[in-house]
């Protein structure tokens, strides 16, 4: 006979008190209550638990309304090995009601152990920096990723701001800034300057450009317009860094060279091209091509619940969601990762592990192992490489050369990491939000530059100073990681 939970979680008065109605339509069961030890840092990661909902039990026949089972994080993610099986018990009944036999049909069965990937030290420090860092800045939220970008291990998850779950309460639930969202997998954001390693990537596989020949950036480019040729459209560069190739362009994160690759120059600007020969531009095509090529656009198949796709934009789908056609202002905007184009972190870390470690896109697991009660490994997670163009090589190591020069160049928008006691290959980056009265700030690098063993992801929302409100922090991960980690 089915029975429906009325009530949990009772105090010992309360049990007491039932027991006295000596009701035998009332019964009382033990139960299991989680218990997490880390909160905060974790939360994301390990997700929490609740009864079964309509929705739960819509998906599946065998639950109950009376059965707890995981609703986020790797609770949900595993829960089928993490619940166990409940025993099954037939009672018998006299004519009151009250039981006088019992049957056990199944024995209990306790449920598996899951053993994540996560470094729980560096997962404790890099939340405390991060947090420390949003209270500094008065940002509302952060995000930092570290992988390890030989094999796609998560080795730090941290999601900010954050929640006990031990208790859910109505204000995280009402939170305006969603402290139960985890951004890292479900946020999406414009990549900013973070994209434009990728876009170099591409425009050296089209043979756009070599990498030594260089471009004017005065601080700007001017774009014809044809209906008021005196008001041509001026794109803007963040500072005018004069003639840059594809390694200065890289490690100052020039916006002109960029534009170039991404959409070519209009022959007004042609005087700012090193040589005779025209820029054409990837144009919007191809670039969605390769952003698709490096994972964006698509799950990572990580595996918590609820990864956001992202968003990578195309001329046929502005024509039909906004009636206008793609113009080369477009084409430029995405070129340095703003416009429609976004993406989540954890795709952003998975595509800069493959240019850390030569070309392979891992698909990143945050499970190491499942372990049985009795000991036995139930399941065990297995390097899985989602793209390989490790025969791209040559093309990755400009890739690379440029984004090591961000750190050890004076001029690198990262120089700040150039005195830690390992190399250090970054790119920093800022996305304008909000019409451009936002900022979110990135960073993401790797170390040690020349054998990668992490990767790094560090986001801060509506950062005051943009980038520059990153790199402090990844700084301290940096130095945390070959302190701690690093075989020396």
């Amino acid at each position: 006979q089915n029975s429906l939970m009325v009530a949990r979680q009772l105090s010992i008065d309360q049990i007491i008190g039932i027991k006295n109605l000596n009701s035998p339509a009332i019964e009382i069961e033990d139960d299991f209550k989680r218990e997490y030890s880390a909160v905060g840092a974790f939360s994301h990661v390990l997700g929490y638990t609740g009864l079964a909902d309509k929705n739960d039990l819509s998906g599946d026949s065998s639950l109950s309304s009376n059965d707890v089972i995981g609703k986020n994080g790797i609770e949900a993610y595993y829960n089928d090995y993490l619940q166990g099986k409940n025993e099954e018990i037939i009672n018998y009944r006299n004519a009151k009601g009250e039981i006088i036999d019992g049957k056990i049909l199944k024995e209990q069965i306790s449920g598996d152990r899951v053993y994540l990937n996560i470094d729980a030290d560096l997962q404790n420090y890099f939340y405390s920096q991060l947090k420390q860092t949003l209270v500094n800045l008065g940002s509302p939220a952060g995000v930092g990723i570290a992988m390890n970008p030989q094999n796609g291990e998560v080795l730090t998850l941290v999601n900010l701001p954050s929640f006990d779950n031990n208790k859910i309460t109505s204000s995280d639930l009402i939170n305006p800034l969603k402290p139960l969202f985890n951004r890292a997998i479900s946020g999406v954001y414009s990549p900013g300057s973070t994209i434009k390693p990728l876009v170099a990537y591409a425009a050296l596989k089209e043979n756009i450009i070599s990498p030594d020949r260089q471009i004017f950036s005065r601080g700007h480019i001017d774009v014809p317009n044809p209906y008021f040729p005196d008001k041509p459209s001026r794109f803007l560069d963040w500072k005018a860094h004069g003639w840059v190739d594809m390694y200065s362009a890289l490690a100052r994160s020039s916006n002109v060279y960029f534009y170039a690759l991404g959409g070519g120059f209009p022959d007004s600007e042609l005087s700012l091209i090193d040589g005779s020969i025209k820029i054409k531009g990837l144009g919007i095509a191809r670039l969605k091509e390769y952003w698709q090529k490096f994972g964006l656009g698509k799950e990572t198949g990580i595996d918590l619940p609820f990864e956001n796709e992202g968003f990578l934009p195309d001329a046929q789908e502005k024509e039909d969601s906004a009636g206008q056609p793609w113009r080369i202002g477009d084409t430029y905007n995405v070129a340095i990762g703003q416009g429609d184009l976004i993406i989540t972190p954890i795709q952003l870390v998975s595509y800069i592990s493959a240019i850390a470690n030569g070309g392979k896109i891992y698909q990143p697991m945050v499970m190491e192992k499942i372990v049985s009660e009795n000991g036995g490994v139930v399941k065990e997670n297995q390097p899985k490489v989602s793209y390989d163009y490790s025969s791209d090589i040559d093309i990755i190591k400009e890739i690379q050369k440029g984004m090591r020069d961000a750190v050890q160049k004076s001029y690198g928008t990262a120089y700040m990491l150039n005195d830690l006691p390992m190399a250090v290959s970054a790119k920093t980056g800022s996305a304008q939000i909000g019409n451009n009265k936002k900022i979110n700030a990135f960073f993401v690098g790797y170390a040690p530059s020349d054998n990668p063993q992490i990767a790094i992801l560090v986001l801060v929302e509506d950062a005051s100073e943009g980038s520059l409100n990153t790199v402090p922090v990844a700084k301290n991960i940096m130095n945390w990681y070959y302190n701690n980690r690093i075989s020396k």
